[in-house]
């Protein structure tokens, strides 16, 4: 399980900084990525993708669950409707094509409203990000998450550390 951390950095010269100590430490550089001002030239630093920019996936989830369900309703319904072909030997095939055409339908439809809509994790961020300031995004393996967090803190003590996703404390005592 991987975590992504988050880290505002001061300026883009910082940003590059933290790029190379990253790689230093063996960080892949597909994992790496930044967030800055619309329009802040970043040079050779990685963006942030689509689904790390807006809530894309969560959007997709939803689509696929409420799409599923929407399928199933329509496939019953389908399979009381006597002229539906496939009522005499597979009513089950039928159902099964409404979910499916419901899933990826739904997943499609919702995913594409959701590319629209700033990703709420990134809420806190935004008042650091239109003063200038860079995210600093990196996905890390569980088990180096806190290896990456004390490397930042203790050579960039400008860099501030906002965070851990999914969660930065432990679930059981």
């Amino acid at each position: 399980m991987n975590r992504r951390l988050y880290f505002m950095l001061p300026d883009v010269e910082s940003a590059h900084v933290m790029m190379d100590e990253m790689l230093l430490a063996r960080v892949n550089a597909d994992h790496i990525h930044f967030l800055a001002k619309e329009g802040t030239p970043l040079g050779d630093l990685p963006e942030a993708t689509i689904t790390e920019r807006t809530d894309f996936i969560d959007g997709w989830e939803v689509g696929m669950g409420l799409g599923a369900l929407l399928g199933l309703i329509a496939g019953l319904l389908a399979t009381w409707i006597p002229p539906w072909p496939f009522n005499d030997a597979f009513p089950r095939v039928g159902i099964l094509v409404c979910i499916l055409v419901g899933l990826v339908g739904g997943g499609l439809w919702t995913a594409m409203v959701a590319s629209s809509i700033p990703n709420t994790r990134l809420k806190r961020f935004e008042a650091g990000i239109e003063k200038g300031k860079v995210l600093m995004m990196v996905l890390v393996p569980f088990h180096r998450a806190q290896e990456i967090r004390d490397l930042v803190v203790r050579r960039h003590p400008e860099a501030a550390y906002s965070g851990t996703w999914p969660t930065d404390h432990v679930v059981f005592p």
